[in-house]
């Protein structure tokens, strides 16, 4: 799935040309325009990476990324701090308030994401890379390509974005909510059953013969892909 990037931006002209480069790259993007905002959009959906500019009408930057790392919920999103203060004092502070990056204005939009998806990459691996492996199951995202072993897996589209979402949380459990938010989308007007009818399709696919099933059913809580190794 499509890493999702929140840019908490006042600059409509700046969020706007972000937002086309990083959709550009396949990232997921929403804007806010004010800290506030942000606060409210990070509660409803919780981004893997955020661009936060320092400067923001109601509640600042600074302060928006202090607000995040003092709650559990939020403390691990990833945040490139985005502002016209040069000083080092300034990149001390930002640094020291739990910015993983700091990137001075002006600067150019390709250093930019470059220092977004190295952060990202830090964080999350699984969110960037091209190629996600677990035990002889691979999945090319560049070739949009499913193998097991040697032989080819063919999937619908929806089966593949399923499988996509299953490994990157391999080992987890994920609820048939957590699967219909990260496969369907929030706005679907689709039951927990249709996660049920898919994920019975995408084992159909997945299984051969004598192969072992690789997702397990974990009764009351929903699906785990490989190995468990915690919630």
């Amino acid at each position: 799935m499509a890493a999702k990037l929140l840019i908490v931006e006042d600059e409509q002209a700046l969020s706007e040309l972000l937002r086309y480069n990083f959709e550009s790259e396949g990232f997921h993007v929403r804007i806010a325009m004010s800290g506030d905002e942000a606060e409210v959009m990070v509660a409803e959906e919780t981004p893997d990476i955020m661009v936060l500019d320092w400067m923001l009408p109601t509640v600042s930057g600074i302060e928006l990324c202090r607000r995040l790392r003092n709650d559990p919920e939020t403390r691990n999103i990833p945040i490139v701090l985005l502002t016209a203060r040069g000083e080092e004092a300034d990149r001390i502070r930002g640094l020291e308030t739990g910015a993983d990056d700091y990137v001075v204005k002006p600067f150019s939009v390709p250093e930019l994401m470059a220092r977004v998806k190295a952060v990202l990459r830090r964080a999350a691996p699984e969110r960037v890379a091209d190629v996600l492996r677990s035990a002889d199951i691979e999945l090319d995202r560049a070739a949009h390509k499913v193998t097991r072993g040697q032989r080819e897996v063919h999937l619908g589209p929806t089966e593949y974005r399923l499988l996509e979402f299953l490994m990157e949380s391999t080992g987890r459990v994920l609820s048939r909510t957590q699967l219909l938010d990260g496969v369907w989308g929030r706005d679907a007007f689709v039951d927990e059953r249709t996660v049920d009818v898919h994920i019975g399709r995408l084992r159909k696919a997945l299984v051969e013969r004598n192969e072992s099933d690789p997702i397990r059913t974990v009764r009351g809580a929903g699906y785990v892909f490989g190995e468990r190794q915690g919630n």
